[in-house]
């Protein structure tokens, strides 16, 4: 392993070519997908776990409904949506990252590609999502999780359906947020609990994605307008904002409809 002294810190710099062209293979690769979902869940989930088949019927059930789904390419959870979009004739995605316990592959993808960064993988996952569905999983599905109510709550995306399948695995967890971050410490705001809805029923979640892409239909509360130059959108998915210390805060009851 380097240390600190071995790195030549005048060559570091360059590295930022490597991100670049990460972000442009991934947009040139993905402009074309259409609407999309983003499913994350569990590597560890296998085959025989209801889950999995749950995230498979779900997939089928969104290619029916004219999505592509994406997922992060590994086993578990995220072959079982894949398969389901493949197996249904639909858009399946993979967007896949290197790690130091390799990544394999599942072989459920028609679209393929390849991380080295976390980060910009991320942004993939976000800027070509119509929703995110969130199985059971580990830290990395929490991640997702947390990081999408952030992005909506911020209002530094334009809020879109995020649905956490399993009643069961997430009680436990939503009950914390409601007790704790909400009512204890108010900590997030009561509507911060409508942004997501907890549920097992593949049906409702596959029309209700598709009740919000068609403006039908709106999970929570919607925001109050705010002006375009605020929200309008940026290349990588989110929305431009006020520059701090420019432009002031934003005003406390603003906010922005639901798209």
């Amino acid at each position: 392993m380097a240390t600190v002294a071995q790195v030549d810190l005048n060559k570091e710099t360059w590295r930022i070519f490597r991100i670049m062209a990460e972000f442009v293979e991934g947009f040139e690769a993905m402009q074309e997908i259409g609407p999309a979902v983003t499913v994350f869940g569990s590597a560890r989930t296998l085959p025989d776990n209801p889950y999995y088949q749950m995230a498979v019927d779900l997939s089928a059930k969104l290619v029916e409904r004219e999505f592509a789904v994406i997922t992060g390419g590994g086993p578990g959870i995220m072959e079982a949506a894949n398969k389901g979009a493949m197996e249904a004739g639909g858009c399946s995605v993979g967007l896949n990252i290197s790690l130091p316990m390799e990544q394999q592959p599942n072989p459920y993808q028609n679209l393929e590609l390849n991380f080295h960064y976390f980060f910009v993988r991320k942004v993939m996952f976000v800027k070509h999502a119509s929703a995110f569905v969130i199985f059971p999983g580990g830290f990395g599905t929490m991640d997702e999780f947390f990081e999408s109510m952030t992005l909506i709550q911020t209002l530094k995306i334009a809020p879109f359906p995020v649905i956490c399948m399993g009643t069961e695995f997430w009680s436990g967890l939503i009950d914390w947020v409601r007790e704790v971050m909400l009512e204890r410490e108010a900590n997030i705001s009561p509507e911060d609990m409508d942004r997501f809805i907890v549920t097992d029923d593949v049906d409702h979640v596959a029309q209700l994605i598709r009740d919000c892409y068609d403006g039908k239909r709106t999970l929570g509360p919607a925001y109050e307008e705010l002006p375009y130059e605020v929200v309008r959108p940026t290349g990588e998915g989110t929305r431009m904002g006020i520059a701090p210390r420019r432009g002031g805060p934003l005003p406390k009851s603003n906010g922005h409809p639901q798209q």
